[in-house]
C-alpha cells in the first residue's frame, strides 16, 4: 500500500511538472490568418518560401550560364550528369531517365531545402501572442506538417500509377494486382496490391516522422541542456535532413521502375 500511494504521489507531481513546463509541442500547424475561408497555416507560408528560393535559385543560375563554365556551373553539371547517368542505369532507358529527371531532381531539392531552411534562426521561435501564455510560430518547418508529406506522396503515387498504366497498359498493370493464372500468382497479386497502398502511409510518414520528431527532440534538449547538446544534435538533424530527401527521390525512382516491370508469372517478366 506505501508503495502504490509512493508511486501515485510520484505520478501526480510528474504530471503536474510537465504542465508546468514551457515545453510546448503542438501536432498540427497553427493557423494564422484566413485568406477567403482558406486557413493559412505557417507551415504553409513557409512551403511558399522554400519554393521561392528554389525559383530564385533557378532564375539567378540561368542568367549566369555561359557555353566555358565557371566552378559553380562546373560542379552542379557534373552533379546533374552523374545522377542521370544513375537513373539511366536503373529504369535501363535514358529516354525515360530524362523524363523523369526533372521530377525526380525536384522532389529531392524541394524536401532538402525545406528541412535545411527549418535550422535558420527564427524559425519556429518567432511568433504571435495566441493569448494563453504563449505564442504562434510565424514560420514552421512544412514537412513537421503531415499535410504537406501527404500531398508530396500523392504525387509520387500517382506518378508511378501513371507510368506503370502507360508503359504497360491497363490490362497488363491490373495484372499486377489481379491475377488469376494460379493460386500463388493471385495471392502475390493482393500482397503487391497492400503493399502498393501502403507507399502513400510509408512516404508521408517516414518524412514527416523524421522531422517531427527531430523537432521535438531539440526542443526538449534545449531545455533540459541549454547551450551543449541542442548543438551536436542539431548537426544530426540537418544530416538528417538531407538524408530524407534523398531516400524520398530514390524511393520515387525505386517505384517508377517497379511500376514498369512485367506482371508477375507472365512470360516476358
Amino acid at each position: 500500500m506505501a508503495l502504490t500511494a509512493y508511486a501515485a504521489e510520484t505520478a501526480h507531481e510528474a504530471a503536474e511538472a510537465a504542465h508546468a513546463s514551457p515545453i510546448h509541442v503542438v501536432l498540427k500547424a497553427e493557423e494564422l490568418f484566413n485568406l477567403w475561408g482558406f486557413p493559412i497555416t505557417n507551415s504553409l507560408i513557409m512551403t511558399w518560401i522554400v519554393v521561392a528560393v528554389l525559383v530564385l535559385f533557378a532564375f539567378l543560375f540561368r542568367q549566369k550560364l555561359s557555353l566555358i563554365p565557371g566552378k559553380l556551373q562546373a560542379g552542379i553539371e557534373w552533379m546533374f550528369e552523374g545522377i542521370l547517368g544513375y537513373m539511366t542505369d536503373i529504369l535501363e532507358d535514358e529516354k525515360m531517365a530524362r523524363r523523369f529527371f526533372p521530377l525526380i531532381m525536384t522532389i529531392f531539392f524541394f524536401v532538402l531545402i525545406a528541412n535545411e531552411l527549418a535550422f535558420l534562426p527564427g524559425i519556429g521561435t518567432i511568433g504571435l501572442d495566441n493569448g494563453h501564455g504563449g505564442i504562434t510560430p510565424l514560420l514552421r518547418a512544412p514537412a513537421a506538417d503531415l499535410n504537406m508529406t501527404l500531398a508530396l506522396a500523392f504525387i509520387s503515387f500517382l506518378t508511378i500509377e501513371i507510368t506503370g498504366l502507360r508503359g504497360l497498359g491497363a490490362g497488363k498493370y491490373a495484372m499486377k494486382y489481379v491475377n488469376f493464372t494460379s493460386p500463388v500468382n493471385f495471392a502475390v497479386g493482393i500482397i503487391e496490391l497492400i503493399s502498393n497502398l501502403g507507399r502513400l502511409v510509408s512516404f508521408s510518414f517516414r518524412l514527416f516522422g523524421n522531422v517531427f520528431a527531430g523537432e521535438v527532440m531539440l526542443v526538449v534538449a534545449a531545455f533540459f541542456v541549454p547551450y551543449i547538446l541542442p548543438v551536436p544534435l542539431m548537426g544530426f538533424e540537418v544530416f538528417v535532413g538531407f538524408i530524407q530527401a534523398v531516400v524520398f527521390a530514390m524511393l520515387t525512382l525505386f517505384f517508377i521502375k517497379l511500376a514498369l516491370m512485367e506482371p508477375h508469372g507472365s512470360e516476358s517478366h
